[in-house]
């Protein structure tokens, strides 16, 4: 169990404890949030959800952090972080009470979805700032492992918030007027991360004076620069480049799982019952985030025993074969049980190529390499659920997708295990 020992050892710093708890309550209302949203595109009693909508809801979602990621450094290295920590909350909290407003007056869906996107815009900045902030209020040797918890933790807090709102939702109802008091509770809780961050010094957590630093205009310039820079680089380290393709497809994969599930539940398993779908659908997020927690357990034992290059490959094949097994029966029982299969497994291949990136490409490329690692992880996403609007039919029982999905897996397999293949005997 090295997650509680790590958690153990950064937590005896006060700093960190501050940071920490601005991270959790910001992400529990991130849970509420993103619950509300998904709530209102895909489970309101007042629409029908068809997966173009649940393409374009997952693109509200997602989309700001692949779009905004690259350059949002720009300025997280130029403006008091400390400062970004107390505001942003405020900000993203006005524009939650906005969004609120429109969902309650029954304004048109385009103004909803714009009020989200600038909040998710907002948080975009929130996180890098949290982030950058990490090794500021840790010493150097214990900043790997408050890398290892946070992320982690965070994680476990946004479904945490994810399910207060779904008991929200039983008590306020499905309609918009539940939708927006969500909205508000997010603003609310999400105002108070400031409040934490502002114990905080507002010089500790940097930037440092730096008269080097080019002007933003040229910073942003060199943006698009450097993504090409780190693109070539990861294309001369094979082994990175080759993990960060695997879990590319996955996401790939795991999207266009995700549109599947969410049309079968609406409509093929409980004839269009919103709250029935949504029950469902909870309970494979609940299985799948309780894979994400196992995989923490299993890929640093799993990766010490077969080694990244081949536990790749295995996490990849078995979620492709047991994927169609538990999916093409099209019955009720199997999303769980696969929800939880592609947690695993995605999570797994995800730490490994959190690992391969940082072990294997050179420190100078690493910010630009976790940038296009950013943007493959929420793109290809939002791209699979596009691709399942155009094959999935209405009530979303579809053959040719899960084979798709139980045939990629496999595939993808094979050539990562193929390149990382040949990459080492070329280092031979």
């Amino acid at each position: 169990m090295s997650f509680v020992a790590d958690l153990r050892v950064v937590l005896q710093g006060r700093d960190f404890r501050r940071l920490f708890g601005t991270r959790l309550v910001s992400q529990f209302s991130d849970g509420i949030f993103q619950f509300a949203v998904t709530g209102f595109a895909f489970f309101s009693p007042e629409s029908q959800t068809t997966a173009l909508q649940v393409a374009a809801g997952l693109a509200v979602l997602l989309l700001p952090y692949s779009v905004l990621g690259p350059f949002v450094g720009v300025f997280i290295d130029r403006w008091s972080r400390r400062q970004i920590l107390v505001i942003a909350p405020f900000i993203r909290a006005l524009l939650l009470f906005v969004a609120a407003a429109l969902v309650a007056t029954d304004a048109p869906d385009p103004a909803f979805y714009a009020a989200a996107l600038g909040v998710l815009g907002v948080n975009r900045f929130f996180l890098a700032a949290l982030g950058a902030s990490l090794p500021h209020v840790v010493p150097a040797d214990r900043l790997m492992a408050a890398n290892a918890v946070t992320p982690t933790s965070g994680t476990v807090v946004t479904f945490i918030g994810a399910g207060l709102g779904f008991l929200l939702r039983d008590i306020f109802g499905g309609g918009d007027g539940g939708v927006a008091l969500l909205m508000v509770i997010s603003g609310v809780v999400f105002g108070l991360s400031a409040l934490v961050a502002r114990t905080m010094g507002r010089e500790l957590l940097g930037p440092s004076d730096d008269p080097d630093r080019p002007q933003a205009r040229e910073a942003l310039r060199n943006v698009v620069v450097g993504l090409a820079d780190g693109a070539r680089h990861l294309v001369r380290h094979r082994r990175a480049a080759s993990t960060l393709g695997a879990l590319a497809a996955h996401r790939f994969l795991y999207g266009m799982c995700t549109a599947l599930g969410i049309i079968l539940y609406r409509y093929y398993f409980t004839d269009g019952d919103p709250d029935a779908a949504l029950q469902g659908i909870g309970l494979v997020v609940a299985a799948s985030g309780f894979g994400y927690f196992m995989a923490v357990i299993i890929t640093p034992y799993a990766t010490e025993r077969f080694t990244i290059e081949r536990w790749v490959p295995i996490a990849l094949a078995a979620a492709g074969v047991l994927t169609a097994v538990l999916v093409l029966p099209f019955q009720e029982w199997g999303l769980p049980v696969a929800g939880f299969v592609l947690g695993v497994a995605g999570q797994s291949v995800k730490i490994c190529a959190d690992t391969a990136v940082q072990r294997d490409v050179e420190d100078i490329y690493l910010g630009r390499a976790f940038s296009i690692y950013d943007m493959l992880f929420n793109g290809m996403y939002v791209l699979a659920a596009a691709a399942a609007a155009a094959i999935l039919p209405p009530d979303g029982k579809s053959y040719l997708a899960v084979v798709i999905i139980s045939v990629g897996y496999p595939v993808a397999a094979l050539a990562y295990r193929a390149i990382t293949s040949s990459s080492r005997a070329q280092v031979g």
